[in-house]
């Protein structure tokens, strides 16, 4: 196969246990997800000869390559926040393009949760003193403090509604309510969301994701191995990533994300519009990131982003069916989700998302998703849209 020309296909994705999980590792949770995704995919361990994993060990991913027996000739240990795999993925196809690599598993694992439960770790809320945010930290700028001064940007900017922002919880609460494995299932309303305890103005409760234990793998492989995987494929058809800024002060505009720019590349390269999108997943840290997020993605014209998540567009039946699990607002969030954006593409493109399957006209499967993943408070975005083989 000549190098840079062969396709790429995401052939085996899994979830570990999530929710709360009390009685496991990271390490555990890394190689629960690692061997269910193999088996997804019916590809022998042997087989791997690429790893991507970060967050976890003094020398990622060398310790869990260790651990779960992996002896890789080519890794990736890139550290972005929530867009960390979604940035992984893209490397990993450029990789197996090249012929650089033959079988890349990109896998993650937290037990976030259960450390505060068990008084290993605090709930920080800051990144840190350190370099340029040594300038932000005496003001109290923790990370929840970013987010919500954007939010607010925003709000000053187009008139957008906290209504509008609430209503993205309702709807990934909707969708939550059709997963099994969501750790949030119940309805909420509006005023649910809009009456809670504020965390950072304006952002309440419900305006912020869940913290969650759990672990995803997805693995992906050249294409003269899809032949012989259980699996359908499902193929990277274009990826893009950004970084844009550190310190507030550094940010051009505060309503715009890197999503802007990874997404763009990712459809040109993917040769593909926005507007022919089936499902869409989106890093969900808080409301506001959905709703930039859309609009960086070309779903909207910037400013019409809370007009566009009103009426139910974001639910599973809906216009564009957006974190159709539940998201990181209602599912799970145990830290970098960006992979679990994957699963749940993949898993929607391939029919296999039970209650909460999203259907085109006449009952068929979506074809086209994008995964799009945030880091840091806007600081990078990695994009991947993927397509149905």
């Amino acid at each position: 196969m000549t190098p840079g020309k062969r396709k790429v296909a995401v052939v085996g994705v899994s979830l570990s246990d999530c929710g709360r999980v009390d009685d496991a590792t990271p390490y555990a949770l890394h190689a629960q997800a690692a061997r269910r995704a193999l088996a997804d995919a019916g590809m022998d361990r042997s087989l791997v000869d690429g790893f991507a994993s970060a967050g976890l060990g003094t020398l990622p991913p060398v310790e869990v390559a260790e651990y779960l027996g992996l002896r890789p000739t080519w890794v990736d240990s890139t550290a972005v926040g929530g867009s960390t795999w979604e940035v992984m993925a893209a490397h990993a196809a450029d990789a197996i393009a090249a012929c650089h690599a033959e079988a890349v598993l990109l896998v993650y694992g937290s037990t976030a949760r259960a450390d505060i439960k068990a008084g290993r770790r605090t709930g920080n809320l800051s990144f840190g003193a350190r370099g340029p945010l040594q300038f932000e930290v005496p003001y109290g700028h923790t990370l929840i403090a970013k987010y919500a001064m954007a939010a607010r940007r925003h709000m000053h900017a187009y008139g957008t509604t906290l209504e509008q922002l609430a209503s993205v919880a309702v709807q990934a609460r909707a969708n939550a309510a059709l997963n099994p494995d969501a750790m949030f299932r119940t309805p909420i309303t509006t005023d649910d969301v809009l009456s809670g305890p504020v965390i950072a103005d304006p952002f309440t409760k419900l305006h912020c994701c869940l913290r969650s234990d759990g672990g995803a793998a997805v693995l992906l492989a050249a294409e003269e191995y899809v032949r012989d995987c259980r699996t359908a494929p499902v193929w990277i058809l274009g990826t893009g990533e950004h970084v844009s800024h550190t310190t507030m002060s550094e940010w051009p505009d505060f309503t715009v994300s890197p999503a802007a720019v990874s997404g763009r590349l990712a459809f040109e390269r993917a040769g593909v519009r926005p507007e022919e999108i089936d499902v869409a997943e989106l890093y969900d840290a808080f409301t506001y990131m959905t709703l930039v997020t859309l609009e960086d993605l070309g779903f909207c014209a910037k400013g019409e982003g809370g007009q566009f998540v009103e009426k139910g567009r974001l639910t599973v039946g809906g216009e564009l069916p957006v974190n159709t699990d539940g998201g990181g607002l209602s599912a799970q969030h145990p830290g970098m989700r960006g992979l679990f954006l994957l699963v749940e593409a993949v898993r929607q493109l391939r029919g296999e998302a039970g209650e909460r399957q999203v259907r085109k006209t006449g009952g068929r499967l979506p074809e086209l998703a994008v995964a799009s993943g945030t880091g840091g408070w806007f600081c990078s975005s990695g994009t991947v849209v993927l397509g149905r083989g």
